[in-house]
């Protein structure tokens, strides 16, 4: 019994050493770590790439048509030759006097638009008296194109600023007034009760629950409103107008300058992706919550 105790002058068993780690070079890199890394940027490459094929492409076939004879390079010009339209027109600044015009009216009468119908689509959608007293005279405006106004606004406001920004201003309502009232009137239930249990009042309810959970609809109710505002606007300044983008394009054409009216259409598409992009940011901003 005694030999399997340790006497208490026996020195205690060593560990045996663990191999030393090798020291790295300064400039050495763990090469799975560079897999690694490898293998993340690959598909982060191609996520950014992915969406500029389709427009590569059909660039290139704008580019080629032309040329090959496909289409009468005199109606469709090669996009080579448009680009060098849009250099001219920009050096110029006669590009710039057309943008800042269409943009000006746009974005007047798309504020406005914001302005009036997400408060006036919250308020249908929360309240049930003024959705009773205005869904008859919504649903009668709602059903009329915006184009199809276009002479009465000029009758009224006549030629100038106030019946194109007018225009823009009806149709960019409804988009955003329909999308505020379906957002704020399917928000889950759930989510209210769960609220309501808290002891919430109604303005926080509102505040905390409601409005965020309406914010993804109520801005794809924007950016269609917005699409619109550049849309009716170029059709306004189409009918009569001294300067904008459908001014330009309408002038191009009457005088064959076809590669500059093809720069105006082109000014009008980077004009509609800038605006859909910001708006998509603020999007995002608004509802961080979202998975």
């Amino acid at each position: 019994m005694s030999s399997a105790l340790i006497s208490p002058d026996a020195p205690l068993a060593t560990p045996p050493a663990l191999p030393e780690t090798p020291a790295r070079a300064p400039g050495h890199r763990d090469p799975g770590s560079v897999k690694r890394a490898g293998a993340a940027i690959g598909p982060f490459l191609w996520r950014i790439a992915k969406p500029l094929v389709a427009i590569i492409a059909f660039l290139a076939l704008w580019e080629i048509a032309p040329r090959v004879g496909l289409v009468d390079e005199v109606f469709l010009p090669p996009f080579s030759t448009v680009i060098g339209a849009v250099v001219d027109l920009s050096q110029s600044g006669e590009l710039w006097k057309h943008v800042s015009a269409s943009l000006s009216r746009a974005l007047i009468g798309f504020s406005v638009a914001v302005a009036v119908a997400i408060p006036l689509g919250i308020a249908i959608a929360w309240y049930r008296p003024v959705s009773d007293f205005l869904n008859p005279i919504l649903e009668l405006f709602r059903n009329t194109a915006a184009l199809a106004l276009l002479p009465v606004f000029i009758l009224i406001l006549g030629i100038g600023e106030e019946s194109k920004v007018a225009l823009v201003i009806y149709a960019c309502t409804f988009p955003i007034l329909l999308n505020t009232i379906s957002g704020v009137r399917t928000v889950d239930p759930l989510l209210i009760k769960s609220a309501s249990s808290l002891g919430l009042s109604p303005l926080r309810l509102f505040q905390k629950v409601v409005l965020p959970a309406a914010v993804p609809t109520i801005f794809t109710g924007v950016r269609m409103a917005a699409a619109s505002s550049i849309l009716v606007l170029i059709a306004a300044e189409m009918v009569g107008a001294k300067a904008g983008l459908g001014y330009l394009i309408t002038a191009s054409q009457f005088n064959f300058q076809i590669p500059n009216m093809y720069a105006g259409i082109v000014a009008i598409s980077i004009l509609g992706l800038t605006i859909n992009a910001i708006l998509v940011l603020i999007e995002r901003r608004l509802s961080r919550w979202r998975v």
